[in-house]
């Protein structure tokens, strides 16, 4: 299962870097994406049109569904967290530790379009596509 950020359905959305989209596009059609919830927040909050949202809404919330955080999660999050940070990486969101940790975690491909991703990757454990 694949895991696609936020930021890579941004691009995806808007027809973007075609690196990306295209990556989602051959996911999407070989049923491999899943939605976690914390992305899925944070795509549907971003879109203003009613019309577009049920839209957008329609098509993630047809990805196979997953909680993305719980105690463990959150726990394994931080500590994740303070071992980047005593490497001198600072994640500048920390829904962004949470994401990367569950796919790490959970054995989870990541596709995504933010440098964040790609630091605390080798760190983790995190595989990125």
């Amino acid at each position: 299962m694949i895991m696609v950020d936020t930021s890579a359905w941004i691009e995806y959305f808007r027809n973007g870097e075609p690196r990306i989209v295209n990556k989602v596009d051959l996911c999407l059609e070989e049923n491999l994406i899943g939605m976690g919830d914390l992305i899925y927040c944070e795509v549907v909050q971003g879109i203003r049109s009613a019309r577009e949202r049920k839209e957008v809404s329609g098509l993630l919330r047809s990805l196979p569904q997953f909680d993305m955080v719980g105690f463990d999660i959150a726990e394994k999050s931080a500590f994740n967290y303070r071992l980047l940070r005593s490497k001198g990486i600072t994640i500048r969101k920390t829904i962004d530790v949470l994401i990367g940790t569950f796919c790490a975690e959970n054995g989870m491909q990541l596709i995504h379009n933010d440098v964040d991703f790609k630091r605390m990757a080798k760190h983790i454990d995190l595989t990125l596509v």
